[in-house]
């Protein structure tokens, strides 16, 4: 079955970096795009990162421009996301998801990772 299983979360001081790593099994990984997520408490679920199957093109929300770098290791089965220049904001349960091609939503997700950030 789909599943992914997401590591890397952790404490760190505002202006830090960390490595989200997003491990992939029982579907053909290089077959989708995939994307990062993140939830903050009392918000709603929010778009951070995607990329696609052969990382040729990548997309980010304007709140991480500049900051976050997704990517893929496609023998791996693996999406990462190197977070970097951390704001409290950015604290967060952080998912990976698949993308689903012919619906266009993500059908699958990981369990989440947190994210904390201190000022």
């Amino acid at each position: 079955q789909v599943q992914l299983v997401e590591s890397g979360g952790g404490l760190v001081q505002a202006g830090g970096s960390l490595r989200l790593s997003c491990a992939a099994s029982g579907f053909t990984f290089g077959g989708y795009r995939m994307g990062w997520f993140r939830q903050a408490p009392g918000k709603e679920r929010e778009f951070v990162a995607a990329i696609s199957r052969i990382s040729s093109n990548t997309d980010y929300a304007d709140s991480v421009k500049g900051r976050f770098t997704i990517s893929r290791d496609n023998a791996e089965k693996t999406i990462y996301l190197q977070m970097n220049s951390l704001k409290p904001e950015d604290a967060a349960v952080y998912y990976c998801a698949r993308r689903n091609a012919l619906s266009g939503s993500y059908d699958y997700w990981g369990q989440g990772t947190q994210v904390m950030v201190s000022s």
